[in-house]
């Protein structure tokens, strides 16, 4: 587990998550939740099908 170094020094965002990289830079990422559902997506309309002339026979 982490440990606070210093209180209130990163305004903190709902949804993101905060550490400290290799560099010793605090990052922000934002984090993925499972739960929520997405927006659903516009349905496209399927292509319409050309009527063709039946076949002649020989």
């Amino acid at each position: 587990m982490g440990r606070i170094l210093i209180k209130g020094a990163v305004q903190r965002q709902p949804g993101c998550m905060y550490y400290v990289d290799g560099a010793g830079n605090v990052c922000e990422a934002k984090m993925a939740r499972g739960g929520k559902k997405k927006k659903a997506a516009p349905k496209k309309a399927a292509p319409k099908k050309k009527k063709t002339a039946p076949k002649k026979k020989k």
